[in-house]
């Protein structure tokens, strides 16, 4: 399996299990993030430690994941993203867009400041 989707109290962690995020592995994560806010999921942490190499479809599927947060009143985090992924965020000027940490444990800190309940 490409993801490992596991379901906290105030959030759903998605741990991305492949080198590349392509065109092959992004149409997957887009229909596991609409089942996901189907369910009532507003805030979720896609942690891409293992991620070596992100294309535009794998832009998008981040992309799917912050508005469905966001349309939601939740909150979308990136976090433990390569270098290389870095400079593509930010060329495409998505940096300002997104929430990016280092860790998970920054993650659930800016959830917990962000999250309203």
């Amino acid at each position: 399996m490409s993801f490992n989707i596991t379901k906290r109290d105030k959030y759903t962690l998605i741990d991305v299990k492949v080198d590349k995020l392509d065109n092959t592995v992004s149409p997957f994560l887009k229909s596991q993030l609409v089942v996901l806010n189907a369910e009532g999921v507003r805030n979720i942490i896609l942690n891409m430690q293992g991620t070596k190499y992100c294309d535009s479809s794998g832009l998008s599927a981040i992309l799917v994941a912050n508005r469905l947060c966001k349309n939601s009143n939740g909150s979308f985090v990136l976090t433990n993203i390569q270098e290389a992924i870095k400079k593509l965020i930010s060329i495409s000027q998505l940096d300002s867009i997104l929430n990016i940490t280092e860790s998970i444990e920054q993650a659930e800190e800016l959830l917990s400041i962000s999250s309203p309940e």
